[in-house]
């Protein structure tokens, strides 16, 4: 990969938010949950679908916090429009899990 400047890390706008609601996506392609998540009052409520089914249910991503990418563009998938791009590592297995904060933190704050 090429080097970025310390000014295109600062154009990604990475939060920590709570996920309010989850809920199956059988529409899919692949497996996903569809997730309602709570940015604080700067930038809201926001929506995305996450391919993570493996280690996550919709009632176990409750309450959970995440970090999201909250400046990229909306994206339909099928009949859901993804405002949110939620950020993960793959495991040994190629299945996703979700970065979050090791401490409590304000919901909405930003990456630095």
């Amino acid at each position: 990969m090429a080097d970025i400047t310390f000014d295109d890390f600062m154009a990604v706008d990475i939060r920590v938010g709570r996920v309010i609601r989850a809920e199956p996506f059988p529409e899919a392609r692949k497996p996903a949950i569809k997730m309602w998540i709570d940015f604080g009052p700067e930038i809201g409520e926001r929506k995305t679908s996450a391919q993570v089914t493996a280690h996550y249910t919709p009632e176990g991503l409750m309450g959970r916090m995440v970090m999201g990418v909250v400046n990229f563009p909306p994206r339909q998938i099928g009949p859901f429009m993804s405002e949110v791009l939620v950020l993960g590592v793959a495991d040994a297995e190629g299945e996703i899990v979700l970065l979050s904060p090791d401490q409590d933190v304000p919901i909405g704050g930003r990456m630095h």
